[in-house]
């Protein structure tokens, strides 16, 4: 059994304990991570640290090689990468899974190297100069979830190391293998200390409640759920940390009753049910208008039974288990409160072991748990509607506001209604459809501060204006 090491200052660092790591669709252990203390927190922030009086300073072409370097190295080992992706976290390789993943984590990481923010001249007269700089700020800490690992470690990561900052990553001691071999391969073409990797099962040490707190981090990225993130803000106000926070959301999609239900069929599907469900921004509340209601309901489950559920390493798997068995438990209970309101028009019972079949219910309404909490898993509730006002009051009647939807044929008109839904991002005719240039974020409880393009890599820096 392999025991994966922390990597600090470039150096694979043992530690004193490590737990197991479970893949979710056999039960078998996949390798054995560091389980980290205070004090291995407390050197990966000072080899950042002292990695960033020289990393802030390198020339902006450096870090723009850095970055395509690292890129690179997602391609050179991306099979290897998947693979072990796919025995920690549970998600097919093929499909829209870990190989998928692979891709998306590769092409973020060219994107944000082409970046950059360069000074911005806010006023040059007689009266003087005025310029708008911007400046990194020092160590990041980065805090990851299980759902998708690799591609938000790229997310939080390749920014910070764009702009000239230096990082201390935690990954969910449900995913934390995959992310050990990533910042390995980045230290094969960074300085050392630029990039450091601690983890712990959040039970012996909570290594994520230190590093909100740690004086050492100027910064926290955050990706998981709303609850853990406001003890991430309220840790982090001692020491006045900037934040990124994406939190949860619970998206609500609109369908009108100009769609053709057999059309938007596979699109409603991978919009719900993409990575298990597991995903922030995935379709989580259906709204169909009434005169369609029934011809959706059809063409969506025609669709779903068509879609193989196994083991990830099988390569004619396109679904696997859910990750863990607390949120396997999540959503069994979520369903079974369904099931005795709505109708069931497919799977609502659980499988052997972490498997659950893709889930639809229909008939529910906003006060039921499916409808009103995020269950983050393959199961998706239909809500019938005949009054598109009521259906807008019903999307927005939620605490998230991470992504929506609104599906129809006339562009105009689902224009119209996008523009009236709460939350960061809206798609027409398709859901969760992110991109590297395009900022991504939430509004209301599913967060503070962007991800991605211009607006997101600013967010990992200081403003100084200079005067002259």
């Amino acid at each position: 059994m392999t025991d994966f090491p922390m990597i600090i200052n470039g150096q694979r660092v043992s530690a004193g304990r490590h737990f197991d790591v479970k893949n979710p669709a056999t039960g078998e252990t996949v390798g054995r991570a560091p389980n980290a203390s205070i004090e291995d927190l407390d050197q990966a922030v000072a080899a950042a640290e002292a990695a960033y009086k020289m990393w802030s300073r390198q020339p902006d072409a450096v870090r723009v090689q850095a970055c395509q370097a690292i890129a690179a190295k997602l391609g050179e080992f991306a099979e290897d990468l998947a693979q072990l992706l796919t025995r920690e976290q549970g998600k097919p390789l093929n499909g829209l899974g870990s190989r998928f993943e692979l891709g998306g984590a590769r092409a973020w990481a060219d994107h944000t190297a082409s970046l950059s923010l360069p000074p911005k001249v806010l006023q040059d007269n007689e009266q003087g100069r005025v310029e708008l700089h911007r400046k990194p700020m020092g160590v990041v800490g980065s805090i990851t979830p299980w759902n998708w690992p690799v591609m938000i470690a790229v997310w939080h990561i390749l920014p910070a190391v764009r702009s000239g900052n230096t990082v201390v990553i935690k990954p969910s001691p449900y995913t934390p293998l995959s992310t050990i071999r990533l910042v390995e391969l980045m230290n094969e073409v960074l300085p050392a200390g630029v990039v450091n990797v601690v983890c712990s099962d959040d039970q012996t040490t909570n290594i994520g409640g230190a590093m909100s707190a740690h004086p050492g981090i100027r910064k926290i990225v955050f990706t998981g759920s709303i609850n853990t993130g406001k003890k991430v803000m309220a840790t982090a106000a001692e020491t006045v940390k900037r934040l990124t926070l994406e939190l949860g959301g619970n998206d609500a999609a609109i369908v009108l009753p100009d769609v053709d239900p057999k059309a938007i069929a596979e699109g409603l599907f991978w919009g719900a049910f993409i990575n298990n469900g597991q995903t922030c921004a995935a379709m989580k509340r259906l709204y169909v208008h009434d005169s369609v209601y029934e011809e959706v309901c059809e063409a969506l489950v025609d669709f779903a039974k068509a879609i193989p559920v196994g083991e990830g390493m099988d390569e004619s798997s396109v679904l696997g288990p859910i990750n863990n068995r607390m949120q396997f438990d999540k959503v069994k209970r979520l369903v079974d409160a369904a099931r005795q309101k709505g109708r069931v028009l497919l799977g609502g019972e659980p499988g052997e072991g972490l498997f659950f079949p893709p889930t639809i219910i229909a008939d529910l309404s906003n006060d039921d748990p499916l409808v009103s909490d995020e269950q983050f898993g393959p199961a998706l509730p239909i809500i019938r509607y005949t009054d598109l006002e009521d259906a807008i009051r019903q999307a927005n009647d939620s605490p998230n506001g991470l992504g929506g939807s609104v599906w129809a044929k006339d562009t105009e008109k689902a224009l119209q209604v996008a523009s009236r839904l709460e939350c960061g991002s809206v798609w027409i005719n398709k859901h969760g459809a992110i991109q590297p240039n395009a900022p991504f974020g939430g509004v209301k409880s599913s967060g503070c501060g962007v991800e991605f393009g211009e607006e997101g890599l600013a967010e990992y820096t200081d403003i100084q204006v200079l005067f002259h």
